[in-house]
C-alpha cells in the first residue's frame, strides 16, 4: 500500500494530546470504528514498549494485528510498527507527528505505510489505501471530538486479555498497576 498521510487540527495543548495518544489503553476511544476485539498486549500500555492486539475490520479480509509503539518522542511524534495477517508477515508503519500550531491548538498527522509480504497480500491490499484513508480520517476527527466536545464519564478504555481485578493477587489486594486506569503522573 502506498503512503496515506491524513492530519487535523485539536483545540487542545500538544502535550495533552500526545499523552493521550501514547496510551494505548485510550486507543479504543476513537478506533474502535475499525479495529474490533482491542486488547491490550502487555501490561504497561503507555511509551515505547506498549502493544496491543486488534482484528481490523476490513472490507475483502479481518486479519488480526499486533501494534507496538518502537518510539516515543514526546511531544514530537510517536512510531508505531503494526505486524498483520499471518504470523505478522506483513508490516506496516504507523508515525503520527504533532505540530503545536499555538500554545492550545495542535496538529495531527498520521501517516502509515505498509509491505505486503506475498503477492497474495499484495493482490489483498488493491483499494487499500483509500479505506486506510477514510478510517484514519474518521479516527482522527473523533479525536479531536474526545478534546473539543467531551462526553459525560471517561473514555472507552482497553484492559489486558482476561484481567480481572476481582480475582487478582488475593482477591482484590493491590498487586500493582491497573491496566483499566490512565497512569498516574
Amino acid at each position: 500500500m502506498r503512503e496515506v498521510t491524513v492530519s487535523t487540527i485539536i483545540s487542545a495543548p500538544r502535550e495533552e494530546v500526545f499523552d493521550f495518544v501514547c496510551d494505548l489503553a485510550g486507543r479504543p476511544a476513537y478506533t474502535d470504528h475499525f479495529m474490533d476485539d482491542y486488547r491490550l498486549a502487555r501490561v504497561q500500555p503507555v511509551g515505547v514498549g506498549a502493544a496491543a492486539r486488534f482484528k481490523l475490520d476490513a472490507p475483502l479480509s479481518n486479519q488480526y494485528a499486533e501494534l507496538t509503539i518502537t518510539e516515543a518522542d514526546r511531544p514530537r511524534r510517536i512510531i508505531e510498527e503494526i505486524r498483520v495477517g499471518r504470523r505478522g508477515r506483513n508490516r506496516s508503519v504507523a508515525v503520527y507527528d504533532f505540530t503545536r500550531e499555538s500554545p492550545s491548538i495542535t496538529r495531527v498527522d498520521l501517516t502509515t505505510f505498509s509491505e505486503p509480504a506475498t503477492m497474495v497480500d499484495r493482490f489483498r491490499e488493491i483499494g487499500a489505501a483509500g479505506w486506510m484513508r477514510r478510517k484514519t480520517r474518521k479516527s482522527l476527527d473523533r479525536l479531536r471530538m474526545i478534546f473539543e466536545e467531551p462526553q459525560k464519564g471517561p473514555p472507552k478504555r482497553a484492559t489486558i486479555a482476561g484481567y480481572e481485578p476481582d480475582k487478582a493477587a488475593r482477591f482484590g489486594a493491590h498487586s500493582g498497576m491497573d491496566p483499566a486506569r490512565p497512569p498516574e503522573p
